[in-house]
């Protein structure tokens, strides 16, 4: 019994916790000075420093990132800072941008169909359901305990049950991760082996879903099947 209760406040803990505003930096103030200001190429650097010394990240100042990266003709940069972009914010215009980048350099690994504007769509609501059913549990969860003495197994079987549910929705239908080639002419193996048979070879912006890794490779998707890749060669999105 105790171990429920503690599972119930860890979800409470969780859920209940404020939304923490970005953080301002002198780094940051300065980038958005100079962006504004059309002095995007230095303004950079500073956004840069503001998101890996800092350890300041919005949905904005990665979109400004990534036209910086696309007005210096580096393409690859542009299309990972668009991803980040669109796993903190997920937004149709935002993925339509990276599908007109992936076309115009011929890149894989952006689909521009309905499934995957349905799948934008559902992204950008998971975490406010997934918020919900955990809320509901922990209110069920603490009815439940309550009258722990009048409930009888039905509603601790149903409870059970919705529980399991949410386990499914969390691990079946959260966002996969997905990773950039972050150099050009990248050999994907159909082994973690140099020696595996050589199925293709990725260009530096090419967009794969990960699956695994396993000593140094990852394991990815590839038309169907498995592919390996060097983990120095891929850029996983986080």
């Amino acid at each position: 019994m105790l171990k429920k209760v503690q599972l119930f406040f860890l979800f409470l803990a969780l859920f209940c916790q404020g939304v923490q505003a970005q953080k301002v930096t002198p780094s940051l103030i300065k980038a958005d000075s100079l962006f504004e200001a059309g002095r995007v190429a230095q303004a950079y650097p500073l956004y840069r420093q503001a998101r890996e010394q800092d350890g300041v990240q919005s949905a904005r100042q990665l979109l400004r990132m990534a036209y910086v990266q696309e007005e210096l003709g580096h393409y690859p940069a542009a299309l990972y800072y668009l991803s980040v972009a669109q796993l903190w914010q997920p937004r149709h215009d935002t993925w339509q941008k990276m599908a007109d980048l992936a076309q115009e350099h011929r890149l894989t690994g952006y689909p521009n169909t309905w499934r995957q504007n349905l799948a934008i769509t559902f992204q950008r609501y998971y975490y406010r359901l997934l918020q919900g059913l955990l809320v509901l549990a922990v209110v069920g969860g603490t009815l439940l305990l309550v009258r722990r003495r009048t409930a009888g197994r039905i509603w601790w079987g149903a409870y059970a049950a919705y529980l399991v549910g949410v386990g499914l929705f969390l691990n079946l239908l959260a966002p996969g991760r997905v990773g950039l080639v972050a150099r050009p002419r990248v050999p994907l193996m159909a082994g973690p082996s140099a020696g595996a048979a050589w199925l293709t070879t990725a260009a530096a912006g090419d967009r794969f879903e990960v699956r695994g890794q396993q000593d140094i490779w990852y394991r990815v998707r590839w038309q169907g099947r498995d592919a390996y890749i060097r983990r120095p060669d891929l850029l996983l999105v986080e």
